[in-house]
């Protein structure tokens, strides 16, 4: 008897597994410290502290999985929704955030 493996199989290749390299930009050329804070980071305010670039602009580049990610921007302590997101939703307490989409 031989053995047949599954398509399904829990170990397959599966593009929803893979981290992809997304790059945040937040423009604040005034601001002493800038942080990305989402659902990717369990919200951790300190987690992901961006870099100024020399135009002003802060850079982070984030690996996240296949799907749709909240995020904001905090700005020397102040949340700061990003205009290039994807979109608009809602935080578990109902505040605004910023929506990605990765695929």
């Amino acid at each position: 008897m031989h053995q047949v493996s599954s398509f399904f199989a829990p170990d397959r290749y599966s593009v929803k597994k893979m981290a992809k390299p997304v790059n945040f930009v937040c423009t604040a050329p005034q601001a002493k410290q800038v942080h990305v804070t989402g659902d990717f980071n369990d919200w951790d305010m300190t987690a992901h502290p961006m870099k100024r670039q020399p135009d002003g602009a802060w850079l982070l580049q984030v690996q996240l999985n296949h799907g749709h990610h909240h995020y904001r921007f905090l700005v020397d302590g102040k949340p700061v929704l990003d205009p290039r997101a994807h979109g608009i939703a809602r935080d578990h307490e109902g505040a605004k955030v910023s929506l990605i989409a990765v695929s």
